[in-house]
C-alpha cells in the first residue's frame, strides 16, 4: 500500500465530516441567518432617518431609539384602532345573528320551497360531528398554537434588535468591514452600502405610494357602500396588502368583507369583486410601473425576483427580493462597461440586398425586351448598338487638350 493512501484516506473522511457538520449547523441556524438577513434591510431602510437626525447633532443611539419608538407607536395605535373596531363589529355580528340567519333560511324556503326553521339548523350545528372534531382539535392545539405566538414573538425581539444594532453601529460596522479590504475595495463596499440604502428606500417609498393608492381607492368604495369604519378599513387594506407578503392581499380583503357582511351580505359581495379585481390591476399594470420608476428595475425582473424570492425563502425572500434585485443590479451596472450599439446590420443588409435583386430582375427584364425588338433599341426608343459604338468612339478618341 502506498504511504500516502492512508493519509489521503483520513483527509477525505475529515473533508466530509466539516462538510456534514458545516450542511448541520446552516440548517440549525437558518432562521438566525434569515432573521438578521431582515434586520439588515429593516436597518438601511431606517438608515437615511437615522443619518439625517445624527447630522444634526444628535447622538446615533438615540436618533435610532426614536426612530423605532416612532414606528412602534404607530403601530400599535393602528392595531389598537382595528382591534377595537373588529371587537365592536363581531360583539354586533353575534347579537344580530339570529336576524342574519332568519333571513338567509327564509330566501331558501321561499327559493327552494322548502321547510327549514331556525331551531333546526342550530341545534344540527351544534350537534354535527365536524364542529365537535374542530372544538376538540382546537383545545388540543392550544399548546402548539402558544409556542408558535412565542416563537414569532422571540423572532420579532431578534429582528428589532439586531436592526437597531445594524442602523445605530453603521458607521462602525462599515469602517469594521473596511478595515480588513485593500483602498480599492473599501471603495467598493461603501458604494454597495450606499447603493442599497438608496434601493430600499425607493422600494419603501414604492411600497407606500401603492399603499396609499390601494387605501384611497376601497376607501371611496366603502364610504359609497355605506360600510361603518370606512377610513380605518382602508388604511387596513393598503397597510395590510402591501406590507405583508403572499398573504397580505386575503389578509386585507377579509375585514372589510366581514365588516360589509354585517350591512347587506350583497355589499360583502360587491367588496369582494372589487377587491380581486383591483389586485389583477395593481398587479399587472400599477406594480410594475411604479416599481420600475422608483426601484429601477424593468418589470418583468421585479416579478421574476419575486417568484425567485419566493421559492427559495417563502415569505422573507418574496419581502426583500425587489430590493436585493435593484441593489445587485446597480451595483453590477456600476462595473460592466456598455458600448453603444449601431441599428440591426443584418436588417439593412437584407434590405441592400433586395434592393439588389430588384435591380438585377429589371436589368434581365429589359434585356429580355431589348433581345425581343428586331431593330435593337431599347424600350426607351434609343438604339443600343449606335449607342455603343458611340462610347466606344469616344474612349478611344484622343485627347484635345
Amino acid at each position: 500500500m502506498p504511504r500516502w493512501l492512508p493519509r489521503a484516506m483520513v483527509l477525505a473522511l475529515a473533508l466530509v465530516a466539516c462538510f456534514q457538520l458545516a450542511t448541520w449547523g446552516f440548517h440549525q441556524l437558518i432562521s438566525l441567518l434569515l432573521n438578521v438577513l431582515i434586520a439588515f434591510f429593516l436597518a438601511l431602510a431606517v438608515e437615511p432617518a437615522v443619518s439625517w437626525m445624527a447630522a444634526r447633532g444628535m447622538r446615533r443611539g438615540l436618533a435610532t431609539g426614536l426612530v423605532f419608538l416612532g414606528i412602534l407607536v404607530a403601530a400599535a395605535g393602528f392595531f389598537a384602532l382595528l382591534g377595537s373596531m373588529l371587537a365592536g363589529q363581531i360583539a354586533t355580528m353575534v347579537e344580530e345573528f339570529p336576524q342574519y340567519l332568519d333571513s338567509v333560511i327564509s330566501w331558501i324556503n321561499s327559493t327552494l320551497h322548502s321547510h327549514l326553521s331556525r331551531v333546526e339548523v342550530q341545534n344540527n350545528l351544534l350537534r354535527s360531528d365536524w364542529l365537535q372534531k374542530y372544538v376538540q382539535d382546537s383545545a388540543n392545539n392550544v399548546l402548539a398554537v402558544s409556542a408558535t405566538v412565542l416563537g414569532s414573538l422571540f423572532n420579532l425581539l431578534t429582528v428589532a434588535l439586531f436592526s437597531f444594532y445594524f442602523a445605530a453601529d453603521g458607521p462602525r460596522l462599515r469602517r469594521a468591514l473596511c478595515s480588513v479590504l485593500p483602498p480599492r475595495r473599501q471603495e467598493e463596499v461603501l458604494r454597495a452600502w450606499e447603493i442599497a440604502v438608496a434601493k430600499t428606500g425607493g422600494y419603501l417609498y414604492s411600497r407606500g405610494l401603492m399603499a396609499l393608492i390601494s387605501g384611497l381607492a376601497h376607501y371611496v368604495l366603502l364610504e359609497l357602500m355605506g360600510v361603518p369604519y370606512a377610513p380605518a378599513l382602508g388604511m387596513w387594506v393598503g397597510l395590510v396588502s402591501q406590507f405583508i407578503p403572499t398573504i397580505g392581499t386575503y389578509l386585507a380583503g377579509a375585514l372589510p368583507i366581514l365588516i360589509a357582511f354585517t350591512v347587506d351580505p350583497w355589499h360583502a359581495l360587491w367588496v369582494f369583486g372589487f377587491v380581486v379585481i383591483y389586485q389583477q390591476f395593481e398587479n399587472y399594470l400599477l406594480q410594475p410601473r411604479i416599481t420600475a420608476k422608483t426601484v429601477d428595475i424593468h418589470p418583468a425582473v421585479a416579478f421574476g425576483s419575486v417568484v425567485a424570492g419566493t421559492a427559495l425563502m417563502g415569505a422573507v425572500g418574496a419581502l426583500i427580493a425587489i430590493p436585493a434585485t435593484a441593489t445587485l443590479q446597480a451595483f453590477l451596472g456600476a462595473y460592466v462597461k456598455r458600448y453603444a450599439v449601431p441599428d440591426d446590420l443584418r436588417v439593412h443588409g437584407k434590405a441592400r440586398r433586395r434592393r439588389a435583386a430588384d435591380l438585377l430582375a429589371r436589368v434581365r427584364h429589359a434585356a429580355e425586351r431589348n433581345e425581343d425588338r428586331p431593330d435593337g433599341k431599347d424600350p426607351v426608343g434609343q438604339d443600343t448598338d449606335s449607342a455603343g459604338r458611340d462610347a466606344t468612339a469616344q474612349q478611344g478618341a484622343p485627347d484635345a487638350g
